[in-house]
């Protein structure tokens, strides 16, 4: 599995030992950012439910897609070309190779609430989408909520130190396409299906598809390293925000996924990536030794901290 453990929650949702769980994914945070976990209870069936209606919609003709059409923070399609997400950690890039359909939360409670809490528009032509994915939604936010709850007992605070300020949290999921080379043509220099970056949020939840043109994560000691797949797992990242908050006790690790690869020429994937994050008007302060390691982070407004990552990935 290389740097990149496997953890199996069972133990945490059973009662058997949360701590160790607990420490497994302090000790995953801390080295490489990144595990996979086994035991979650999502049933395989929700995952496949959302990856075959999102085929559906994704092998429409183009014009059937373009009244979804939106832009990065959009809800609905991303077509090819609207994103890079090398841009976030200031690398110029050729556009990512792929399209994404873009979904959220959509609860408002304020006026300004409507960046962050858009409708979400779902196609007429593939109604078996939105059911779909309103269910996985639902059933990522439960998930969500427990890694975060495991967080704060990993660092020995209060178990809901993180999830107060989650009640009405923020969150996206993209389902991105990748598709071969005969729809994209051939890769150009630095170009890849999702450019080397970090995520925004805190914790990410990945349903993913093995291929050669798949997810690599960088390590100190190895450099560019191919991220392990285990049939079932979800893959969990942490993100720039609850790095920030951890006093950078844990990484937000540099990611990246592959192009499509010439010895694969017919291999198209499709990943479920869920983004969460935290309520709009949280303000994170980061840890201090001896939970974090000594910064001078100023306080952040978690909105205010995602939208100026999001507007530097946008193209155009």
């Amino acid at each position: 599995m290389g740097h990149v453990p496997v953890i199996d929650v069972a133990p945490w949702f059973d009662g058997t030992d949360r701590p160790g769980v607990a420490r497994q994914v302090d000790e995953a945070l801390q080295s490489v950012g990144f595990f996979l976990v086994t035991g979650h209870g999502v049933p395989t069936a929700a995952r496949d439910a959302v990856r075959a209606a999102a085929r559906t919609f994704f092998a429409l003709p183009t014009a059937d897609k373009q009244p979804y059409a939106v832009s990065v923070a959009g809800r609905g399609w991303l077509p090819p070309g609207v994103e890079a997400n090398g841009y976030a950690e200031g690398t110029e890039t050729p556009p990512d190779l792929k399209e994404s359909y873009s979904v959220g939360a959509d609860s408002r409670t304020a006026p300004l609430d409507g960046y962050w809490f858009q409708d979400n528009v779902y196609p007429d032509v593939v109604p078996e989408l939105e059911v779909a994915i309103e269910d996985y939604l639902a059933r990522m936010k439960t998930l969500a909520d427990e890694l975060m709850t495991i967080c704060g007992v990993a660092l020995g605070l209060e178990q809901d130190f993180f999830t107060r300020h989650t009640a009405h949290a923020t969150h996206t999921m993209n389902i991105n396409w990748y598709p071969p080379i005969a729809v994209t043509g051939a890769p150009e220099p630095g170009q890849f299906r999702i450019g080397p970056h970090t995520d925004f949020g805190t914790v990410t939840i990945l349903d993913r598809e093995p291929g050669k043109g798949g997810l690599q994560v960088w390590t100190e000691e190895d450099g560019w390293e191919d991220a392990p797949f285990v049939e079932g797992a979800f893959t969990i990242n942490t993100g720039d925000l609850l790095a920030r908050w951890s006093g950078d006790r844990w990484k937000s690790n540099r990611h990246r996924v592959l192009p499509p690869q010439a010895e694969a020429p017919d291999e198209d994937l499709v990943s479920l990536v869920y983004f969460y994050e935290a309520d709009r008007d949280t303000v994170v302060e980061a840890l201090q030794p001896p939970l974090g390691k000594a910064n001078d982070y100023p306080p952040v407004v978690s909105a205010d901290f995602l939208r100026e990552r999001l507007d530097a990935i946008t193209i155009g």
